[in-house]
């Protein structure tokens, strides 16, 4: 069983920057698995924003490219997403989740992950 404890998550105005991170904690087959950052704001659906890959293959949806950056430790088993030049619309629940390795790529679609974490709330002003 996978659990995913994410943490980063806070208050900033529009430019500024933070780094989320998401802690895997439990059983799992290294280099098998697929992870991503997905986020939800207030009346809207849930959207992927990055994933990654133990092949090291990344994926962003367009709204964050340029500006997010999505990693991985694996010595740590942590996963990290850097958001920089950050505006008001970044604002929401962000969740980190992991599934298993997908032949054709991390997907950006919360269908292709099973496990989740609880979150960490974003709020840039």
């Amino acid at each position: 069983h996978v659990q995913l404890v994410e943490s980063g998550g806070g208050s900033v105005q529009a430019g500024g920057s933070l780094r989320l991170s998401c802690t895997v904690n439990g059983s799992y087959k290294r280099g098998s698995m697929c992870m991503g950052w997905f986020r939800q704001a207030p009346g809207k659906e849930r959207e992927g924003v990055a994933a990654i890959d133990s092949a090291g293959r990344t994926m962003y949806a367009d709204s964050v490219k340029r500006r997010f950056t999505i990693s991985k430790d694996n010595a740590k088993k942590t996963l990290y997403l850097q958001m920089n030049s950050l505006k008001p619309e970044d604002t929401a629940m962000y969740y980190c989740a992991a599934d298993t390795f997908k032949w054709f790529g991390p997907p950006l679609d919360e269908r292709g992950y099973q496990y989740w974490g609880q979150g960490t709330q974003v709020t840039v002003s």
